[in-house]
């Protein structure tokens, strides 16, 4: 089958976490024997960065690191309706604009052939919900929300005729424990500052920590403020900048542990969804604390997989506990691991995928999926 995604960005995750799940998905469906291709906007905020913080051999290295990979980049006067004519599936991320996300709908509406799926992986519905409420999305077949959460918020509010949850996941062909990398470091975080939505809770579950440890800190991520830059050098902490997702396992390789410290917004208002990197992070088998977040899903078994802080100081106790004991360390790490193999890959959310577009009913996807040249 072919699949077309329309996404901010595939070349580009620079402060764009979803381009890393799109990545493990597409490679999943390639791996099938399936046809993926991206579709992206000329202008793009995440690429646009991406180029003005690395320069342009930043898109070559996404060529070398993913050799096969399709991305057209799209402008004004571009022939969507011919780009989805052939598709099987085609795939639309929340951050499309909302005249595009209508034109794909009458696109289905006036005849298309392909199972239309609207893919909400943020937290506007609750943060910007006008945005949303916006959106036409009569015409589509289904939507995919990243959280049951955002999924309920969905079907309150009568986006969307149907609505299933399609978490995120770790994309296993590149994060995957690296036990040949010496542990040089102690700590490390990969994420970003952002718009002040976890400013406080970095503070105090990744920086008083480190500083209290005295622990060999990396941060690494992008949209660093000035104030944050200083309270990292004042904590003696080692920042970074951008790094590439595809580098992100042997970062986490050379630590000791990791923190996971959600977006404000999903504690408060979406609560269930953990960023992509808990399941990156996991996948690499390293030992992880978190700042509080609601397992809402049990998705994962908080205590035995990770450790959860409820406050600074206990997050500075529970780090301690995890640098210290190395049966402690090594028993979350398989744990952990465990975990992301037998429930929380890209391969398992594409079989989950397959089973959305089962339920959705379309008569072109039910055929082609059920033929037996689609068994693996």
């Amino acid at each position: 089958m072919k699949f077309v995604f329309y996404t901010h960005s595939l070349v580009s995750d620079w402060n764009h976490g979803n381009a890393h799940f799109l990545r493990g998905v597409m490679r999943d469906l390639m791996r099938r024997g399936h046809e993926a291709v991206a579709l992206e906007p000329a202008v793009s905020w995440s690429r646009d960065n991406l180029v003005r913080d690395q320069g342009p051999a930043a898109l070559d290295r996404f060529r070398e690191t993913f050799p096969g990979f399709r991305s057209e980049i799209y402008a004004d006067g571009f022939d969507h309706e011919q780009a989805v004519a052939d598709a099987d599936v085609v795939v639309v991320h929340e951050w499309t604009q909302p005249a595009l996300v209508e034109r794909l709908g009458r696109a289905r509406r006036d005849g298309g052939r392909f199972t239309l799926l609207f893919h909400d992986t943020h937290h506007r519905a609750v943060s910007a919900e006008e945005d949303i409420a916006g959106l036409m999305l009569a015409d589509y077949d289904a939507v995919l929300a990243f959280g049951e959460t955002l999924r309920q918020r969905y079907r309150k509010a009568g986006w969307g005729s149907r609505v299933f949850t399609w978490h995120e996941a770790a994309d296993t062909a590149l994060f995957h424990p690296h036990p040949e990398i010496e542990r040089t470091g102690d700590l490390i975080w990969i994420g970003n500052w952002g718009d002040d939505e976890r400013s406080a809770e970095l503070m105090e579950f990744l920086v008083r920590p480190s500083r209290a440890l005295g622990l060999t800190t990396c941060v690494r991520g992008v949209r660093y403020p000035d104030h944050a830059l200083e309270a990292l050098s004042k904590a003696g902490i080692a920042y970074g900048g951008w790094i590439a997702n595809a580098e992100a396992p042997l970062a986490f390789a050379r630590h000791r542990v990791t923190v996971h410290v959600p977006r404000r917004p999903y504690v408060e208002n979406l609560p269930g969804i953990p960023t992509i990197r808990i399941f990156e992070a996991l996948a690499c088998g390293i030992p992880l604390v978190s700042a509080p977040w609601e397992d809402a899903e049990r998705l994962f078994r908080p205590g035995c997989d990770y450790l959860v802080a409820g406050s600074g100081e206990e997050m500075t106790r529970l780090l301690r506990d995890v640098l210290s004991d190395p049966e402690l360390a090594r028993s979350l790490a398989v744990s952990g691991l465990a975990t992301i193999e037998a429930r929380h890959t890209c391969r398992h959310r594409v079989d989950e995928l397959f089973s959305i577009l089962l339920a959705c009913g379309t008569d072109r996807v039910t055929r082609q999926i059920n033929t037996p040249e689609a068994a693996e």
